[in-house]
């Protein structure tokens, strides 16, 4: 393996090791062009170090996009720990973990992700004050679902405006993946504003819960398996699970005009948004419908303000309807439409940040 070559767009990848606490760790930092980088830190027990460094490598370039997107003053950046999360996690590993971060000296700010929880990177913050999303108590914005949740329903109400000319999410019908912590809040949202929702989870006690709710507000509801959510006859697909879920196999059992969903990555390959558009399906861009828990925790650093970072997510429906227009009357897909206008971004905000202000520990970077 040509590492060079594998991280050429990468500014700088960084190997973490610590025999004593057993931590083995990747930070990427793609990009500090809008400011120091971004991204959460996320617990696998990842196959070898090539798996590791390949996944951490996509997800912080798509941090950059996504925080471009998010019109947040960070770049893009990620990291990831290889071990199992129910099974090699300790305060030290975390606090090894917060050193390496420190050693970047304001480059990287991190904080939760898949198999990590606020409660470890409590142990980190004693390292470094570059953590991000940590809970109230400890000084952070608590729960980064609840913007996420508010991003996807601007981005459902954008859809809907969009095809039919009207953002009210009543008398549709939605077909939801994934009853976690943010679609939970979208159904449960959805059924208040009377619409009909299909749902699947692997988690039946969600699934008991969000019935029980449809049953008390006389909404229609019908749970569907993991198998059957891909044919269901919604107008609006909800993916807020796993990611690559859009794919040879499932492609053309969809039969909605739109897919506006929180997961990450939805599409396997970038040729499945172009087959979404040539069937008519409307895509709205993952990075930029769950944006909200991003621009919750990149404004953590001005001081935590919920009201502030509401008033910011709100912008997923503008920018969202804005790339819609612009892919109405052309052969670009939504993807393309998005990436392009995150590229632009970056190219005229670089030269309007400051590298060097950034690394120099405002006030507002610094807890005490």
């Amino acid at each position: 393996m040509n590492v060079f070559e594998k991280i050429r767009e990468h500014e700088q990848v960084v190997f973490c090791n610590d025999e004593t606490t057993g931590l083995r760790a990747i930070i990427a930092i793609h990009s500090t062009k809008l400011g120091p980088a971004l991204g959460g830190c996320r617990m696998l027990p990842y196959k070898s170090e090539e798996e590791a460094l390949e996944d951490v490598l996509r997800l912080s370039k798509g941090m950059t996009y996504k925080c471009a997107a998010a019109d947040v003053d960070f770049g893009g950046g990620k990291a990831v720990i290889i071990g199992d999360p129910l099974k090699d996690k300790s305060p030290e590993l975390f606090r090894a973990f917060g050193q390496f971060v420190e050693s970047l000296n304001g480059r990287f700010y991190t904080g939760t992700d898949m198999g990590t929880t606020p409660d470890d990177f409590v142990h980190a913050l004693k390292e470094t004050n570059c953590i991000v999303g940590v809970d109230e108590a400890y000084g952070g914005s608590g729960d980064s679902s609840i913007p996420t949740a508010h991003g996807v329903i601007y981005g459902i109400q954008a859809t809907n405006q969009f095809i039919w000319g009207t953002d009210e999410l009543a008398n549709k019908s939605y077909s939801i993946q994934g009853l976690g912590k943010v679609g939970y809040k979208v159904a449960e949202h959805l059924l208040e504003e009377g619409a009909d929702l299909y749902v699947t989870d692997i988690n039946q006690a969600a699934i008991d819960q969000l019935v029980a709710k449809a049953k008390e507000l006389g909404a229609g509801i019908k749970v569907v398996s993991s198998e059957e959510i891909y044919s269901c006859p919604a107008d609006v697909f909800i993916p807020c699970a796993m990611g690559g879920i859009i794919n040879d196999d499932t492609i053309d059992q969809l039969q909605v005009k739109a897919i506006v969903g929180s997961a990450n990555n939805q599409l396997l390959e970038v040729r499945h948004g172009k087959i979404l558009h040539q069937k008519g399906i409307l895509y709205a861009p993952d990075y930029i419908v769950n944006g909200g828990g991003l621009i919750q925790v990149a404004d953590e650093l001005y001081t935590p303000n919920k009201d502030r970072v509401l008033q910011k997510t709100r912008a997923i429906y503008t920018s969202l309807l804005d790339i819609y227009k612009q892919t109405a009357d052309s052969e670009i897909t939504t993807v393309e439409a998005a990436n392009a206008f995150c590229e632009k971004r970056i190219d005229t905000r670089t030269r309007r940040n400051s590298f060097f202000s950034h690394m120099k520990r405002p006030k507002w970077a610094v807890r005490t």
